[in-house]
């Protein structure tokens, strides 16, 4: 198939399913086409990003919902050799202009709107003294302002020709900054061998004739590239949402005859209450594979009651499937367990001290394998995140029964997954302690029936200040912070539990919530 790069991989994808259908939908409509015809316009924006100075280890910043022009840029990045930074579009000017200025990005893609807000325009204007950064794409814009060159300029292009670049499999093909137990966001870097490892696994390519996927996962997330490099590189049938909404993604399956798909649990779970309702019958829909937050058991039940397979896989951004489910598994195991590892990959099981801990007992979640990332951007991150023999510390704690199944149990990180997005409890903090009101606060995960979980604040207020919901929401608004981080629930107390090192007790503030009603 061609040199193991990105760009080999695209292309020859491309020849061998030029008529692979598609279809991007959104609230508006519906656009199909073929997987010739999206790259074909992708090597045509790789010719305008070359003629702008793009080439091999530029990164691009791309901050696009799943759009066909999303599936564009992104496929024309990796087609110039350049560093693909995909962005969530949660992420406001604030965000945007870290991610920005960490990566060195040399350019950065936006959409004019985003649901009815000028999204360009707000970021463009709050980002400044950034060297690197050589232009602006603003797709929806013909004249965009800001230097910026729109859509369909770039794919015009300045006299620019596709030039397949020469890369090599191991150079930085993906940059992609993700929240962990830090107030900053950690730059994941993939290669292209980490990435077509991952993307030419059991996960993917187990589908057969008549099979027409359901992509629901946003295309800023490590899933969502994975879904769109599934359609360039295997040509799979694909009907692609631009942003989640269950009615729409019920209706999607029973018009198109979707017969698998894959998903956080808040999607899985948004299926099945339309099907409930009557909105769609979902009659086509096989297999739901899901992950990226806890899946309580309960749902994979329910959606084998519907007559759906689900399953149930385990990874991160930084190794993103190490273990999954299978339709041929019994209920009980693709219910209770995160699956059998995939080939190449390999786990073990430590204590607090980097001990094998016995066979059958939990413990912190090491892993490597073929789609294991590279490292991070931060070599403190690295040296603290890595044990000899290139084993990755997950944070996760979990166990792997005698038949080789493994279950995530617990994690030792301090985020909160809400609806499959992570949260940085400290950054959140970070955040919350600049309010005039708040002498101290912890951030912690309240359970939510249908995201998974919610951002918690609990807040020891200055003397004669009162603090709650509508003021954190306020607060954030203004220092254009991303509406997700915003807690949702306020609790009150007159001093945060700690250990006698001054460490807040965030297990005692845990189970405190769980024991209460939300307040």
């Amino acid at each position: 198939m061609g040199e193991p790069t990105l760009a080999a991989h695209i292309r020859a994808g491309a020849a061998a399913h030029d008529g692979c259908p598609l279809v991007f939908a959104a609230t508006d409509g519906e656009r199909a086409t073929t997987l010739g015809r999206l790259v074909t316009d992708a090597e045509r924006a790789a010719g305008g990003l070359q003629a702008r100075g793009i080439g091999r280890g530029d990164v691009v910043a791309v901050q696009l919902p799943g759009s066909y022009e999303g599936a564009v840029i992104q496929a024309a990045v990796s087609l110039c050799g350049a560093v693909l930074l995909p962005v969530v579009m949660i992420y406001g000017p604030r965000e945007m202009d870290f991610v920005l200025r960490r990566s060195g990005a040399a350019a950065v893609v936006l959409p004019r709107e985003h649901r009815g807000r000028p999204h360009a325009d707000v970021v463009l204007r709050g980002l400044s003294g950034l060297p690197a950064l050589k232009f602006a794409v603003v797709v929806g814009d013909s004249d965009p302002g800001y230097g910026a060159v729109g859509y369909a300029g770039l794919l015009a292009g300045p006299g620019g020709t596709y030039r397949e670049p020469r890369a090599d499999p191991c150079d930085r093909a993906v940059l992609m900054y993700t929240s962990g137990t830090t107030a900053e966001p950690k730059g994941v870097q993939h290669s292209h061998r980490t990435l077509l490892a991952e993307a030419t696994s059991r996960v993917y390519t187990l589908n057969g004739p008549g099979t027409r996927h359901l992509g629901l996962f946003p295309s800023g997330h490590m899933a969502g590239l994975l879904s769109l490099l599934r359609i360039l590189l295997l040509g799979t049938p694909t009907v692609i949402m631009q942003t989640w909404d269950a009615a729409l993604a019920a209706r999607l399956v029973d018009r198109h005859a979707v017969t698998s798909c894959g998903g956080a649990p808040v999607q899985l779970s948004g299926l099945l209450d339309q099907q409930a309702a009557g909105i769609a019958t979902l009659g086509p829909l096989r297999e739901f594979l899901t992950g990226a937050a806890p899946v309580p058991p309960s749902l994979v039940r329910r959606a084998d009651a519907a007559g759906i397979t689900a399953f149930r896989s385990y990874g991160s951004s930084e190794h993103p499937t190490v273990s999954a489910g299978a339709i041929a598994d019994p209920l009980g195991l693709r219910a209770g367990t995160d699956g059998r590892l995939l080939a190449g990959n390999e786990v073990r099981l430590v204590d607090a001290a980097g001990r094998d801990v016995p066979d059958g007992h939990a413990g912190e979640i090491l892993t490597r394998g073929p789609e294991l990332f590279t490292g991070y951007t931060d070599p403190a991150l690295n040296a603290a995140s890595f044990l000899p023999g290139g084993w990755f510390r997950t944070g996760d704690v979990g166990r792997v029964d005698a038949a080789g199944h493994l279950t995530v149990t617990d994690r030792l990180k301090d985020i909160i997954i809400r609806g499959g997005e992570n949260i940085s409890s400290k950054e959140v903090e970070d955040l919350l302690i600049t309010h005039p009101a708040v002498a101290d606060v912890a951030v912690i995960p309240v359970p939510d029936p249908a995201l998974g979980e919610r951002v918690c604040a609990v807040v020891v207020t200055q003397p004669g200040f009162t603090f709650d919901v509508g003021q954190a929401r306020d607060h954030f608004a203004a220092a254009g912070a991303a509406r997700q981080k915003t807690p949702e629930v306020v609790v009150l107390v007159n001093e945060l539990p700690r250990t006698p090192s001054g460490k807040v007790r965030k297990d005692v503030l845990r189970s405190a919530r769980k024991a209460e009603p939300d307040g």
